[in-house]
């Protein structure tokens, strides 16, 4: 339901809703819960602001466990399917796990034009792993933190259940496909080859290698930035409106049935959001994987 209490603001309820379980540590002399902290202490965050002060080094946990967990659930699924497959036509779940490795298959073939055992299965698990993620959008936003709430103990506790409606994992997804950018750029082009694309594009002469480093380093890292924060930013407001409709329910009976309708029809939308943005995320993974491939062009 929208309200967890009496006393709960919708002000409240949405910024509990867009709050990560937060792990980190707060140091020696923090005030909490109105006594000073005697040691640096390793705990979860209770408030927002906890959260806030526990700086880089804190982890969300919901997110790491949801996506961490829905890696393995992926790898069970589709070691099941290679267990059954057997010659002849697919039927079944196995069929489907066929179709989607097709499906992926020939998008690479269309999209990264040279040779790699690895660019494929990198797209596979891209596609597969991010709309699973954002798959978690569809849950009712008030199902499963309620559970974990009442399994913790604690009903103020924070758990988010997509993991791309985090930043920290969009991004990081996003610069670990830069840094295979980089990877492939150097082994496919050499060290040498690398430090050319920086300097001398796009103006070919030594008196404009300054000015070509700074429009390459910023076209260079606007990639990893614009693909995670892209992907978060579709599915941050995607969670958002759900949160906004479960609001509706505490309403008042007619517009808690309004609000059955709009859940309704935006999920049935959102499910092409969800895909969409798993699609676009890796079509542009083989887009940076076959600049980082291509060696014919001459600096």
């Amino acid at each position: 339901m929208a309200a967890e209490g009496g006393t709960q603001t919708s002000s409240d309820y949405i910024l509990h809703h867009l709050a990560n379980l937060t792990y980190g540590k707060l140091p020696a002399g923090y005030v909490r819960d109105g006594q000073a902290l005697s040691t640096d202490t390793w705990t979860f965050a209770h408030t927002a602001q906890e959260a806030s002060d526990m700086g880089f080094m804190a982890i969300h946990v919901d997110s790491m466990m949801w996506s961490i967990g829905l890696a393995i659930v992926l790898g069970i699924l589709f070691l099941i399917a290679a267990k059954k497959v057997t010659p002849g036509v697919p039927k079944g779940f196995v069929g489907f796990i066929e179709m989607v490795v097709e499906f992926i298959d020939n998008t690479v073939k269309d999209t990264f034009p040279y040779r790699s055992k690895f660019v494929a299965p990198l797209a596979l698990t891209i596609f597969t792993w991010v709309f699973m993620m954002n798959a978690m959008d569809l849950v009712p936003v008030d199902w499963l933190p309620m559970l974990a709430a009442k399994l913790s103990g604690d009903p103020h506790l924070y758990f988010k259940v997509v993991p791309t409606t985090d930043p920290n994992i969009t991004l990081g997804m996003a610069f670990t496909v830069f840094f295979l950018m980089i990877f492939f750029t150097i082994k496919n082009k050499g060290f040498m080859g690398f430090v050319k694309e920086l300097t001398l594009h796009p103006f070919h002469h030594p008196l404009m290698i300054p000015f070509n480093f700074v429009l390459e380093a910023i076209s260079w890292i606007a990639k990893p930035i614009s693909l995670g924060l892209r992907l978060f930013g579709n599915l941050y407001a995607g969670e958002m409106i759900f949160i906004l409709i479960a609001i509706m329910y505490g309403a008042g009976w007619a517009l808690g049935l309004f609000a059955g309708v709009l859940q309704w029809g935006w999920a049935v939308f959102h499910i092409l959001v969800i895909a969409l943005q798993a699609f676009v995320f890796m079509v542009l993974t083989l887009v940076y994987m076959s600049m980082a491939h291509e060696v014919d062009e001459q600096h």
